[in-house]
């Protein structure tokens, strides 16, 4: 810093040596009568006109010495020195070959660089994006370019992140190549052996451990369903029962899948040489409205007419009667789903049937095989995900909460035993108008901490979803009912089952759990959250991948490893 200001004070000396210089030239030529100015009337000395302006250029040059960042003939007739490392200004760089190399870098730079203090250039330096710093700091660039570059305004610009490149494009080239080679049942047979040496996950930023009952084997299946799978769609079949969706209301979940996985280019296949799975494409709810005779109470039609149409697809393909239907699956969410399938025999027996009334003991669903269908209520197809998200715990004032229709066996003796009869206990029927007004069905959701979800005439209720989208924990009744995705979630961490029998001991139980472990639940059920959203543009582990990947899943564990 001395040093600094030794040199400052030898270029104002040189100033004034040649101001002083230059003015004795001139006094030496012209006479003394000849300098005697004239302004306003009074004559002026020009020996106390040279005294005035000494005393201002000292004055002005050694403000300049103490305030500006550098001195002035810095700043007029070169760059600003710049360090070549931040080294250097710590000192592990001598100073006199620091300043050597500055002043000559200053010589091979084309045009000044953006004046800043060398006190305040190491946290600019640390603040700038990359960009900007390499926008901002051109050493060898002609001024044509400077022009046209712009650097871009101080702020936070919203930057979308990129999309992530499609899982395919991450293998390795060799075991695509050797994937492709497969024929369908041998790649299913090459990855149900990987799945069973998954590697270990320990973390995994997408998925979070706790919900899952073995991270390591879900991710790796996952994984290779991604790689490998290949669906064929069958274009058989006549608008509205098939291939139309019915995107609203309870039974939306049918109608959701078969829109996205018609649309889907990822894992759908035009050559049913390379599919691994075959998709019947029918609705069960556009199935009963367009069949169902109201208030007969006989679903015989609606099963024969899908008989007809697989006995039609067995006779104009070969695929069916190549596996008896066991690589062919249905997705159907209406309470009548089972009912459709009876009057075939490989169509009930064989078949992978993704169903939300997924009820063991009447000897249609078969657990390990068929999948449980998560029942999900749509109200705005536009926006299926309007109104997700809760209240924080400390605004959940209300223990449990239910309100609904009258219909099954379990909800009239939840009534019995607690409606109306504890103010923690918030059990109702149809909401009554008087409590609607005051705080209405999603409200008392959000407020609640745990929500009943009794089933109603068939085992399963979407009050289990709808409680996952309000962040509320669910406590689901209903025996004999296969819980969705239970192949991979553990719904013990994010849910409370209680059997039918138990009801009467409904609020002692849910006052027996912790406060830590309701907590833990209550995370978890954020967590979980991500699994059972629709989104008009399905992405990984969303619901749509996960109802896939279940029916992949199924499809593996008929699968026989050779012992060799």
């Amino acid at each position: 810093m001395l040093i600094h200001y030794v040199l400052q004070f030898r270029f104002v000396i040189r100033c004034l040596y040649l101001q002083f210089k230059s003015l004795r030239s001139r006094w030496i030529k012209v006479s003394a009568k000849q300098l005697e100015l004239t302004a306003f009337g009074y004559r002026v000395d020009w020996r106390k006109l040279l005294f005035v302006g000494v005393i201002l250029t000292i004055s002005g040059i050694m403000f300049q010495m103490l305030i500006l960042p550098y001195p002035l003939h810095m700043l007029f007739l070169s760059p600003p020195v710049k360090f070549s490392s931040y080294e250097s200004l710590n000192g592990t760089i001598p100073l006199r070959e620091a300043l050597t190399e500055a002043r000559a870098e200053q010589f091979h730079l084309a045009q000044a660089g953006p004046i800043v203090s060398v006190n305040s250039s190491i946290k600019l330096i640390e603040s700038m994006p990359v960009e900007q710093m390499s926008a901002a700091t051109p050493l060898r660039r002609n001024s044509t370019s400077r022009r046209r570059k712009k650097i871009k305004p101080e702020g936070n610009p919203k930057v979308l992140p990129p999309p992530p490149p499609p899982p395919r494009k991450t293998i390795p080239s060799h075991l695509q190549r050797y994937i492709w080679s497969l024929s369908p049942n041998e790649a299913l047979a090459y990855a149900k052996k990987e799945i069973e040496h998954a590697p270990m996950v320990v973390d995994d930023p997408d998925l979070f451990t706790p919900l899952f009952q073995n991270v390591s084997v879900f991710k790796r299946s996952y994984e290779l369903m991604e790689m490998i799978l290949k669906v064929f769609i069958y274009r058989d079949g006549a608008r509205p029962i098939f291939h139309q969706p019915h995107l609203r209301g309870i039974y939306a979940s049918e109608g959701w899948f078969m829109r996205l996985m018609e649309a889907n280019r990822q894992f759908v296949t035009r050559d049913p040489q390379k599919a691994h799975l075959f998709y019947l494409p029918y609705s069960a709810r556009q199935l009963e409205m367009a069949l169902y005779v109201p208030d007969s109470h006989d679903m015989k039609p609606l099963s024969i007419f899908l008989r007809d149409y697989v006995n039609m697809i067995a006779a104009k393909y070969p695929f069916w009667n190549r596996t008896h239907g066991s690589d062919h699956f249905l997705v159907a969410c209406h309470d009548w789903g089972p009912y459709t399938v009876t009057e075939h025999k490989e169509l009930c027996k064989n078949t992978i049937k993704a169903l939300c009334n997924a009820d063991q003991s009447e000897g249609i669903f078969v657990g390990g095989k068929d999948v449980s269908l998560p029942e999900t209520t749509i109200r705005t197809p536009r926006k299926p995900l309007r109104n997700v998200g809760g209240n924080r715990v400390s605004q959940r004032s209300i223990l449990a909460f239910f309100a609904g229709n009258m219909h099954g066996r379990v909800r009239p003796t939840l009534l019995k035993y607690w409606s109306g009869k504890d103010e923690d206990m918030k059990v109702y029927g149809p909401l009554p108008i008087r409590v609607s007004r005051k705080m209405s069905y999603v409200q008392h959701m959000k407020s609640s901490k745990y929500c009943i979800c009794p089933m109603g005439h068939e085992v399963n209720s979407p009050r289990i979803v709808e409680a996952i989208y309000y962040e509320c924990v669910p406590v689901i009744i209903a025996d004999n009912f296969v819980l969705p995705f239970s192949e991979v979630l553990d719904w013990s961490a994010f849910s409370v089952v209680v059997a039918e029998k138990d009801i009467p001991k409904l609020k002692e139980i849910l006052l027996a759990i912790p406060m830590r472990r309701y907590l833990k639940m209550q995370i978890n059920v954020k967590m979980v959250q991500k699994h059972f959203l629709w989104n008009p543009r399905p992405i990984r582990y969303d619901l749509f991948h996960m109802i896939l990947h279940s029916i992949w899943f199924s499809r593996l564990n008929q699968i026989q490893i050779p012992s060799s």
